[in-house]
């Protein structure tokens, strides 16, 4: 009985859902889960930089079957599947969770995001792990330089550090990701994920909502995270200043607690292994 983790990813969605998946992966790491990516350049992430140890490439959550055996059991985090879907997964597995419906809330890995005591960096921008439709990179040539961190998104097309060189102090490598998080004391992101992975590390994030995304605005809400919204780089900036000045409390910041999982996760496997070996 094997477990794994279905994370929608690619140059048009970004890894958000693979950091969630990742996040879960990590807390399930005594069953040698499989993350399943539908980017193979999401996996070589997840496991350079967020610790998942195993990873394949699976292009949409229907073709899981390809790989899995039946009574496997399956976590996912994916728009794709719809009623008649998840009939069949539940079917198909010992155990099925979603991301969002039976899992619910906020799913930070703490132990690689970790509180620190004097940030290195004082001000980053992250637009996200994704600019398909140069939304980004338009803000950016309408721009000046301006004296502030960029974290380059890994799917960022090739090239396009050079003419963030000119408009910024210091071009990070995404490869830089997860410290660069860590050590932000204040981080401008269109990333809701990415926010609530700096509230972990003790920063102060705050979201800027692209035209292209949908948000959870309940949990935003709850959290009374500082939104600002522009179509202009430098107004842009101007507002992430006024938001550092007036930051908010952020109240809600609660990680979920995935022990119950784990427990019934055990219990299933457990279970299947003295079946198997009578």
């Amino acid at each position: 009985m094997q477990v794994y983790l279905y994370a929608k990813s690619g140059h048009t969605i970004g890894l958000e859902a693979t950091k969630r998946c990742a996040a879960v992966a990590n807390v399930l790491k005594e069953f040698d889960p499989i993350l399943c990516t539908s980017d193979f350049r999401a996996g070589a992430f997840a496991k350079d930089l967020l610790g998942v140890r195993r990873y394949v490439n699976i292009d949409v959550v229907r073709n899981l079957h390809n790989i899995m055996q039946k009574r496997d059991i399956l976590i996912y985090d994916t728009p794709e599947a719809n009623d008649a879907m998840k009939k069949d997964m539940k079917e198909f597995c010992t155990l099925v969770y979603g991301i969002d419906s039976e899992i619910e809330g906020i799913i930070v890995d703490t132990t690689i995001y970790t509180k620190q005591e004097n940030p290195k960096l004082e001000k980053t921008i992250f637009f996200g792990d994704d600019d398909y439709y140069n939304i980004f990179l338009g803000l950016v040539n309408e721009s000046e330089k301006f004296n502030i961190n960029l974290l380059m998104g890994h799917y960022f097309f090739l090239g396009n550090e050079k003419i963030f060189d000119n408009h910024f102090s210091n071009v990070i490598d995404e490869e830089e990701y997860v410290v660069t998080i860590q050590n932000s004391k204040y981080l401008l992101t269109a990333s809701l994920q990415t926010a609530l992975e700096s509230l972990a590390c003790g920063n102060k994030p705050v979201l800027f909502k692209r035209e292209d995304k949908i948000y959870d605005e309940k949990l935003i809400s709850e959290l009374n995270l500082p939104i600002i919204e522009s179509n202009n780089l430098k107004d842009l900036l101007e507002k992430f200043d006024t938001s550092i000045n007036e930051y908010p409390i952020i109240s809600n910041f609660n990680i979920v607690d995935l022990e119950n999982i784990k427990k019934e996760i055990k219990e299933k496997i457990d279970l299947y292994k003295r079946l198997t070996q009578q």
